[in-house]
């Protein structure tokens, strides 16, 4: 076994390089990330020590990004991330240059611990990039210098191991093996179905975008009797094809079908899908039959799906009282936000971009439902919604009213209540469509989207931008936003923001307005204004 110092001597950092945890945990370059690996697993095993030897999980992926980059994240135990307290210590262990520092972290936050002696336990998973195994081994190395206890589960999606790590630590939750995740899922839906005397759900083609989406359901095919899956884009052998010309982002962003759809002309008016490379984000789409034009239902479609088919099973009960609210982030399209206050009469709430955001509001509510318009999002449930659901369905005799509350409680399994999971958003999505009656084209003409454009600036300095108001206006560099204000007045339902990108020395722009043509001129003159003030 590595000494602390042989660990720190064979994982050295570059120079010149600045890591910085956020969101997505670390993500860089995976040939570079292998000294921030080896101390990620440093970290997960002191965060297992402060919580007494609670499970924590670590997950090897960079999600949408290209096939060369590579992160690293650590989980809690419950399934949600690490703490924000916890991210400062993680940034300056990572970037630490001696190892005189790098062992004074280490004693300083173990000084910090009620018992010092307490074995830390440390699970894995990793996607399918080519820089995975290496990463893994230095995790794993660093692990083993905190004397931990690691078990490597190999190849799953992100949302798999964060399903994992909360069963570790809440048995309830499921079983800890990756069938159990299958069983969880399977069960729950053939359960649901079965209140309406449903067999299976229609069959979906899945592009994958050549992550580890694609085994995974596969191996679902292989074990359902109500789901079945056609698997595109699923080159999981091939790792240098993650996310080119495929999957979530590039559907999204480009608003159009993966490359290979485009080739085999899509069935017209059928549900199709598109992953991330680590399976935590979805968006699904289709062809209309009657204008041959690709229609986009993304995470913000899916949020209100998914608040329309839970609202429309609260209505059946009477006497119940549970709160429902939806979260989303200033890049939602303005008109999800219309359809969801005047016509589903729920509120909603805005907060920064980035899922530790999102998901702190959403906790807020019984039903808190949360989707970024990239299709990453879930909902969560209360207790009390359980309580009050479990204590109406003991008490009714209606035999409609009984199978809208059960059907409220498994959904409540089957949404993996964790993190944004393709694909139990993609099976909730199916169960939704299905229930309701409803096809992709009513769907689809729930609400018409604002033409909307994102574009990137390079400035020489990010942090001169700051925001307020969820993102939604700038404070600094001063007198910008009065210009903003000024140049967003001259368009009919114009809308505009910017904000600095967490990651590079570029910021942001959105706009949406009426028309594409005053969405364009809308946003290219607010790219002027930033122009003028960077």
């Amino acid at each position: 076994m590595l000494s602390l110092r042989e660990g720190f001597d064979r994982y050295p950092k570059p120079k010149d390089i600045t890591y910085s945890y956020g969101t997505a945990g670390f993500r860089y370059i995976g040939d570079l990330l292998d000294s921030v690996a080896f101390r990620i697993g440093i970290i997960a095993s002191l965060r297992s020590i402060s919580l007494g030897g609670k499970t924590i999980g670590i997950v090897i992926t960079a999600s949408h990004n290209p096939p060369e980059q590579n992160g690293v994240k650590v989980i809690d135990p419950m399934g949600e991330m690490l703490p924000q307290e916890w991210e400062p210590f993680a940034n300056e262990f990572a970037n630490c240059e001696t190892f005189e520092e790098f062992q004074k972290y280490i004693k300083q936050k173990l000084q910090q611990v009620p018992d010092q002696r307490v074995r830390p336990r440390v699970i894995l998973a990793r996607d399918t990039r080519a820089s995975g195994p290496h990463l893994l081994k230095a995790a794993l190395d660093g692990i083993a210098v905190i004397n931990g206890t690691a078990t490597d589960f190999g190849m799953l999606t992100t949302p798999q191991l964060h399903y994992l790590t909360r069963c570790f630590n809440d048995p309830k939750f499921g079983r800890n093996t990756e069938n159990g995740y299958y069983e969880k899922l399977l069960s729950t839906t053939r359960r649901i179905l079965s209140l309406y005397d449903y067999t299976f759900l229609p069959s979906v083609t899945v592009d994958t975008a050549n992550g580890i989406g694609g085994d995974k359901l596969s191996r679902i095919d292989s074990l359902s009797d109500v789901l079945n899956f056609g698997v595109i884009n699923g080159k999981t052998d091939h790792p240098e094809l993650l996310n080119v010309d495929c999957g979530a982002d590039y559907v999204k962003t480009q608003q159009k079908l993966p490359a290979e759809l485009q080739k085999s002309s899509p069935k017209p008016d059928q549900l199709y899908a598109s992953f991330d490379g680590d399976a935590d984000r979805v968006v699904c789409y289709f062809v209309d039959g009657k204008t041959n034009k690709f229609r986009l239902l993304d995470g913000d479609r899916i949020a209100t799906l998914f608040a329309t088919f839970i609202g429309s099973l609260l209505k059946q009960l009477s006497g119940v009282d549970i709160t429902m609210g939806i979260v989303q982030t200033a890049y939602a399209n303005g008109s999800s936000t219309k359809f969801i206050q005047e016509e589903l009469k729920l509120p909603v709430y805005f907060t920064p971009t980035g899922v530790k955001h999102l998901h702190h509001k959403a906790q807020q509510f019984d039903v808190g439902i949360y989707f970024e318009a990239n299709g990453h999002g879930t909902v969560l449930f209360s207790k009390k919604y359980t309580s009050e659901l479990s204590i109406f369905l003991a008490t009714t005799t209606d035999t409609k009213q009984k199978a809208a509350a059960q059907t409220l409680l498994l959904l409540a399994d089957l949404i993996n209540q964790t993190v944004g999971d393709s694909i139990s958003d993609l099976v909730t999505v199916m169960v939704a469509l299905k229930i309701m009656g409803k096809s992709v084209n009513s769907w689809g003409a729930d609400y018409t989207e604002l033409p909307n454009r994102l574009f990137k600036l390079k400035v020489k300095d990010r942090s001169a931008f700051k925001t307020t108001d969820a993102e939604r206006k700038l404070v600094s560099p001063s007198g910008l936003q009065a210009k903003l204000d000024e140049e967003i007045s001259k368009y009919k339902q114009g809308r505009s923001f910017v904000r600095a990108s967490g990651t590079e020395d570029a910021v942001r722009v959105y706009a949406e307005a009426e028309t594409q043509e005053e969405c364009d001129n809308l946003g290219s003159g607010v790219c002027e204004l930033v122009k003028a003030f960077s």
